[in-house]
């Protein structure tokens, strides 16, 4: 067998600027934690430096616990589903042609340009890196380039196994060396991942089948259907694959910036940013830690979950828990971004502010400036005009007001929990009629605008 060292040997030379940038990262957030630190008056007490050393300390630690960490779900994904296998492919050791750079861009999987060096970076410029070889992928996953995968090698060079965290869904990255390569843009809902079509990718899906209670091609269709930008959390907890129209269960995969200040955080509502962190970390990831919900113990609404006793988990080691809270600060640390100049047309957006805290009355549930409601942000199926399908997976029954700051980086896949609605005119014409507001053209065109700026 051939070694994969031996396939992107000609890649080597570029690790060699690694421990470079990672001891100049390292000493870049010494000093950015330094500086925050001065800031802090001398007069101030000590323990105000306290805070201060704590709180630049806890988002050093949650970015990378977002960026880097698995949870040890590699025992899952690796050892259980066996996705490395079909990503270095048969070549390399494991089975069938391997997962190509072009392929995983594709998918939507994405590179951070930042992890790699400037020999690498010429030559993708140049168009000397061949993006039809899977002996890159594997060369981009040794040096930790592919945002939210993690590659766990042996000393041969090939995989043992790969894992996933936070940023593979709730990042993406700015394009600025090409598309799917560039800066990363934690936060942002990557709504090019097309989630299901990547685990169907791995070799063994009886796992999931027999979790379900399905046959493994069942899981298959389900997964496949999701389509880009959307994932299903619910499925392994209630086994519903689809909607009563036949269309998939899955939901849009949400943002996770500008959450300071919101309660609540998923579309349905199931807890805090901190709850939907071990939740997601626990039951989706397949890490392994301690995760506590009674409510999952209903076996008619949630006959998986409960029959698995998903609500009562815990592991030795915690791999989850001791991270939370870093997880947590780092989270609410990242603010929804600014709209792009030109995106939108100022003065409409002017007017339509006005008509959105006055006779279009958004601000009554959206209160800027978090822009959903200051605390119990929820409201039921009837009162917001939509089916409760949704709902009904979740324990409140009920949706989530969600925050609209930022909304320009998430329109691709439509808008509401499940891209319903494609564009905001439809979103505003829906409460127009649902709510009688008797808004003209030219004022849902101006609420546009203004939905656009924040």
């Amino acid at each position: 067998m051939v070694h994969v060292k031996d396939h992107h040997r000609r890649l080597y030379p570029i690790l060699i600027g690694v421990t470079i940038l990672l001891v100049g990262l390292g000493a870049s957030m010494a000093t950015s934690r330094a500086a925050s630190c001065d800031r802090v008056n001398a007069l101030s007490s000590p323990f105000d430096k306290v805070i201060c050393r704590h709180a630049a300390d806890s988002i050093d630690n949650g970015r990378q616990i977002f960026r880097y960490d698995t949870f040890g779900d590699e025992a899952f994904w690796g050892g259980t589903l066996g996705l490395h296998q079909t990503i270095q492919g048969e070549q390399f050791g494991g089975i069938g042609p391997g997962l190509s750079p072009e392929t995983a861009l594709a998918l939507g999987l994405k590179v951070d340009v930042d992890a790699l060096p400037n020999p690498l970076i010429r030559q993708l410029r140049r168009g000397e890196v061949d993006l039809t070889d899977p002996a890159v992928t594997l060369a981009l996953l040794e040096l930790d380039a592919v945002v939210g995968v993690t590659g766990f090698f042996n000393d041969q060079g090939s995989l043992d196994a790969v894992g996933i965290q936070c940023a593979l869904c709730h990042s993406t990255v700015d394009d600025s060396l090409a598309p799917g390569i560039g800066h990363r843009l934690d936060g942002w809902a990557n709504r090019d991942l097309n989630v299901g079509a990547i685990i169907a990718f791995a070799p063994n899906l009886q796992p999931l089948a027999d979790l379900l209670g399905v046959d493994v091609a069942t899981v298959e269709q389900v997964l496949l259907a999701w389509g880009p930008g959307k994932f299903d959390a619910e499925l392994v907890l209630d086994g519903q694959g689809f909607r009563p129209d036949g269309e998939t269960a899955a939901t849009l995969i949400p943002p996770a910036f500008g959450l300071a200040g919101v309660n609540l955080h998923t579309w349905t509502g199931w807890g805090s940013v901190t709850h939907w962190n071990a939740f997601v970390a626990n039951l989706e990831m397949n890490g392994q830690g301690t995760f506590y919900d009674p409510r999952l113990d209903d076996a008619d609404k949630f006959p998986i979950a409960a029959a698995n006793n998903f609500g009562h988990l815990s592991s030795d080691p915690d791999l989850i828990t001791p991270k939370l809270a870093d997880l947590h600060f780092y989270q609410l640390a990242i603010p929804a971004p600014e709209p792009p100049a030109g995106s939108f047309d100022e003065a409409a957006a002017v007017r339509g502010q006005e008509l959105f805290t006055g006779k279009a009355n958004c601000a009554s549930c959206h209160v800027p400036p978090i822009f959903t409601e200051p605390g119990w942000n929820m409201h039921t199926p009837e009162e917001i005009g939509i089916d409760d399908f949704q709902a009904n997976r979740s324990p409140d029954e009920r949706y989530r007001t969600a925050p609209l700051k930022g909304l320009w980086t998430h329109t691709q896949g439509g808008f509401y929990h499940d891209g319903r609605f494609a564009t905001l005119q439809d979103v505003i014409n829906h409460y127009n009629d649902h709510f009688n507001l008797g808004l003209t053209p030219e004022e849902i065109n101006d609420l546009v605008e203004y939905l656009k700026s924040i």
